[in-house]
């Protein structure tokens, strides 16, 4: 799909300083770290099994299954259009920044915000994941019962673990997410083998590719289907890690590029072997859904494996998960540090400071942990709070994946191919990943789940839409406060066509 130009490149740090940046940051990270990064945050063994309860009600086996290859065939074609523009923009400001360069100062403005709130919700959302597992682990090791503050207790010790490890600078970081590939791919082949060897009875096929369920409340079957989807779409975020960690990765032109196709491609095979293989496992479908772990994947496990095996696997997974949560605190802080470098958030002079020993951002780790601390306290009160934060997350960096993309194609002419680019097949592709994007942003703002008298409650609420609301209102009341006269992105050298467009929406 894609072809590396044989063209002379300029060095990393000389490229970077003719994008407007002094390179600040230790790069130390090399082509298979950039790799590993999207890959753990993508994370088939936290998305795929945080969210299979969700999928179960919302079509069931079916929506699950197919979903998630047209998903991933969708979400390849953006992350490739994503890859091209990476290329030539390869900096830790990542989407904001393409967006400024091929857009404007507004465009590059709202695309950071909706990029940090994707990011904070991701945090938000797999952090609070793994602590759901953990408590279902708890409960089948000692008896624990999990309620949501005991949950939230996990949570937040999770988040310091996260804010801990980042604190050490990036080199850990990379070991850190080389070590998370390889347990993600021998821990989806435990998982899967295990539930194909050990237990003596199977669903059907039919049932497993067919089956459709729906306790949502709501009667149309496509708008349930649709709404399944959440499944595999918030899996198939983060992969703007790889741009991110573009300034402290070699080669970067080409590593980040490869980084975010390679982590998609790989991802899509491992969720679908994984997903069919706990679909084909179920031993009863009511009490999966209902069972006392609070996790139905645990339940899975429990009924196929014994107790033992229920154990042994929730380790491997939850292990996976703190992987990827450390993988997400490390991307969004490098998103706080490039927005803070260009003046966009209040306080940037803090935010954007880097401790001159480990070459890391500190004070932007700690505020990548607070925030989603902040997202996850709803669901004390709330049942379905924790659907709305992984809603967060899709409507939040996906609309910023798209942005950029879009504007390649409008400015067309402002637009330099790096040695990673699709060619002629960039605008059509362009197009798909636009329109995808469109269509799932819509989708997921839309109620989840119908109350069964009717009328919405807070329990039930979809707090998703108030959250990008929340997140816009601040953008435009801190633009006009401040950031119109203080946000300020470097141009690209002297040739920068881009540079009439300037304050241009």
């Amino acid at each position: 799909m894609s072809r590396a130009r044989k063209i002379p490149t300029e060095s990393d740090d000389a490229l970077l300083r003719d994008l407007g940046y002094e390179p600040v940051l230790t790069r130390r990270m090399g082509p298979f770290g950039n790799f590993a990064i999207s890959f753990s945050v993508i994370s088939v063994l936290s998305g795929c099994m945080t969210l299979y309860g969700f999928g179960l009600g919302t079509g069931g086996p079916a929506v699950m299954i197919w979903g998630w290859v047209g998903v991933g065939l969708m979400v390849m074609l953006v992350g490739a259009a994503l890859a091209e523009v990476t290329s030539s923009f390869p900096v830790s400001g990542a989407l904001y920044f393409m967006a400024d360069q091929l857009g404007s100062r507004k465009w590059g403005w709202y695309t950071g915000w909706l990029n940090l709130l994707g990011l904070l919700g991701a945090i938000a959302g797999i952090d609070y994941g793994a602590a759901l597992f953990t408590g279902a682990f708890l409960n089948l090791q000692w008896g624990f019962e999990s309620s949501p503050a005991s949950v939230m207790v996990i949570f937040l010790c999770i988040l310091v673990l996260h804010a801990t490890a980042n604190l050490f600078g990036v080199r850990l970081v990379s070991i850190l997410n080389s070590v998370s590939v390889w347990w993600h791919l021998a821990g989806v082949t435990l998982i899967v083998g295990l539930l194909w060897l050990v237990p003596t009875q199977h669903q059907s096929a039919e049932f497993v590719f067919t089956e459709f369920v729906n306790d949502t409340g709501w009667s149309n079957p496509f708008y349930v289907a649709a709404i399944g989807l959440l499944l595999a779409q918030y899996t198939f975020c983060g992969y703007d890690a790889s741009a991110h960690l573009s300034e402290e990765t070699t080669n970067a032109q080409v590593s980040a590029a490869r980084g975010i196709v390679h982590a998609i491609g790989w991802s899509w095979l491992a969720g679908f072997v994984l997903l069919v293989s706990l679909t084909f496992a179920i031993q009863d479908y009511t009490g999966t859904q209902t069972t006392a772990t609070g996790v139905p994947p645990a339940q899975i496990f429990l009924d196929a494996l014994g107790l033992a095996g229920a154990k042994a696997l929730l380790l491997v997974v939850i292990m996976a998960q703190l992987f990827c949560g450390n993988a997400e605190v490390a991307t969004a802080s490098r998103m706080v540090f490039a927005f803070s470098r260009d003046n966009a958030l209040p306080g940037s002079r803090w935010w954007r400071q880097v401790h001159q020993r480990t070459g890391t951002p500190r004070a932007a780790v700690w505020l990548s942990v607070a925030v989603p601390a902040v997202l996850v306290l709803p669901s004390l009160y709330s049942s379905t709070a924790y659907a709305a934060v992984t809603s967060i997350n899709v409507i939040g960096i996906t609309p910023a994946y798209a942005i950029p993309i879009y504007l390649r194609i409008r400015n067309r002419h402002l637009f330099r191919p790096g040695p990673w680019n699709l060619g002629r097949w960039g605008i059509p592709i362009g197009c798909l990943a636009v329109a995808w994007v469109a269509f799932v942003t819509v989708l997921f703002l839309l109620p989840q789940s119908r109350p069964e008298t009717g009328l919405v409650s807070v329990s039930t609420f979809n707090y998703a839409p108030i959250a990008l609301i929340v997140v816009l209102v601040l953008a435009a009341l801190w633009w006009r406060v401040a950031g119109r006269h203080v946000y300020d992105v470097p141009s690209r050298g002297s040739d920068r066509l881009a540079e009439l467009q300037r304050g241009v929406v």
